[in-house]
């Protein structure tokens, strides 16, 4: 999912998609169709430090697409906060946009719906074919075994951003490369007003991405192998502690971020207020609040010893934008023009330059221009240590449900409230008491 963005929180859930006759798009119908031609609707995930942001990166080439083709593109950027909420109302009511940006976590629980575009041989075949992906991306558009819902557009992986004279002046050479050495580091600089390491514990998305890596460095999961949710296996109890206890034990992370959720921790560090911060992609959005390339380094996420790698030590979990399709848009042709124009090589230079993003698309991430430091490090991280989160039906639930309980952990720590194994372990049951009964 997306670099900087909020949680999606609301009530509606993905079982009221799934009693519904799936449909979506512009047509009620339900079979897709070419009834307008000349026009499409496209909802876009706010990718950039504002939704006027991403409006300046995306119109010029959205004019660009309609230049090429004749097909005008109407333009909708969604804040996350709402994005996940809108498409399932969408698959329910068959109002919706014909082409969208998902987060990729969603795949496999869009996927379920039916709502959206196959993309078997012959679909891929229309937008070059599925070979010109990466790997790492495809594995994270749907269930497995099943073609995929959606197309990589955007990749990106967690890295550790450091500013370079916050942890110079306390005496700290290098970024920390495990957990011990970033406590150690945090509590060096969390003074006179400043903190180590800045998170949106308020942000149900964040939190789960945070929990997820910290689970697999414990040699845990949140599902077991037939898709069941397994929310407190020991492994997982004791990641999610790790995670609440950089606040709640370790004190590196500022109360007030308890209620973070819009992007607040970027800002913070862009200000120079906290020394660190653990974020998807961040350059593009430094940038744009006026933070030099040259005042903080990037090195991978830290691992509990050693250094990334598979197995235990994963560093990431696989982010990312992709672009689907709703099945029963009135204009499949146009619909599928527009994402390969998007997804072509020219496009995905432009746009993941924009981003500071990382193209899913082999020609294009090739190219010389995405081998800038910040952007090796994300490369790397995604090619050796970064896993997708579960590719199942109930992945949208899981990341409301302990998400939501991560948050309730972080308000308790905010407010003094003590954080034990045993208080971790009631939340992360609750959670599980919401999950759709198998």
């Amino acid at each position: 999912m997306r670099s900087i963005r909020a949680a999606a929180t609301g009530a509606v859930t993905l079982s009221l998609a799934l009693a519904a006759s799936a449909c979506g798009g512009g047509s009620p119908t339900g079979g897709g169709s070419e009834d307008s031609p000349k026009e499409l609707t496209y909802w876009a995930s706010n990718q950039g430090a504002s939704i006027e942001v991403d409006k300046k990166v995306l119109r010029p080439e959205l004019d660009k697409f309609e230049k090429q083709t004749g097909i005008k593109v109407k333009l909708e950027v969604v804040p996350w906060s709402d994005l996940l909420n809108r498409i399932l109302t969408a698959t329910t009511s068959g109002q919706g946009p014909d082409v969208l940006n998902i987060g990729n976590t969603w795949s496999a629980s869009l996927q379920s719906t039916g709502a959206l575009l196959p993309w078997d041989a012959k679909n891929f075949g229309k937008i070059g074919g599925k070979d010109r992906f990466v790997d790492s991306a495809l594995g994270s558009t749907g269930a497995p075994g099943k073609d995929p819902a959606a197309v990589p557009l955007y990749s990106m992986a967690y890295a550790l951003y450091y500013n370079k004279s916050m942890l110079a002046d306390a005496g700290i050479t290098k970024p920390p490369a495990t957990w011990d050495e970033l406590v150690a580091a945090g509590k060096k600089v969390s003074k006179d007003g400043k903190w180590g390491l800045g998170m949106e514990g308020s942000n149900p998305s964040e939190n789960i991405h945070h929990a997820f890596v910290f689970a697999k460095q414990h040699g845990a999961d949140f599902f077991t192998a037939d898709g069941t949710a397994d929310f407190t296996d020991d492994g997982v109890v004791k990641a999610v502690k790790q995670y609440v206890d950089l606040m709640a034990k370790d004190k590196v992370i500022a109360p007030g971020n308890a209620e973070y959720a819009q992007n607040q921790s970027v800002s913070d560090f862009a200000k120079g207020k906290t020394a660190m911060l653990l974020w998807q992609s961040a350059s593009a959005n430094l940038t744009s609040q006026g933070m030099s390339a040259d005042d903080y380094g990037i090195a991978p996420v830290p691992v509990q010893s050693g250094t990334p790698g598979t197995g235990t030590h994963v560093n990431s979990m696989v982010a990312g934008i992709n672009m689907a399709v709703f099945k029963n848009t009135d204009n499949l042709g146009g619909a599928t023009q527009f994402v390969k124009f998007m997804t072509s090589d020219a496009e995905q230079k432009i746009l993941n330059t924009a981003y500071s993003t990382v193209p899913p698309v082999k020609n294009a991430q090739s190219d010389p221009s995405f081998n800038a430091p910040d952007t090796a490090v994300l490369k790397e991280t995604l090619a050796t240590s970064a896993v997708a989160l579960p590719q199942v039906a109930d992945e949208s639930q899981f990341e409301t449900a302990v998400g939501t309980a991560v948050k309730e952990l972080f308000a308790d720590a905010a407010a003094g409230r003590t954080v034990t194994t045993a208080s971790v372990k009631a939340k992360l049951e609750k959670a599980q008491q919401q999950m759709p009964k198998k």
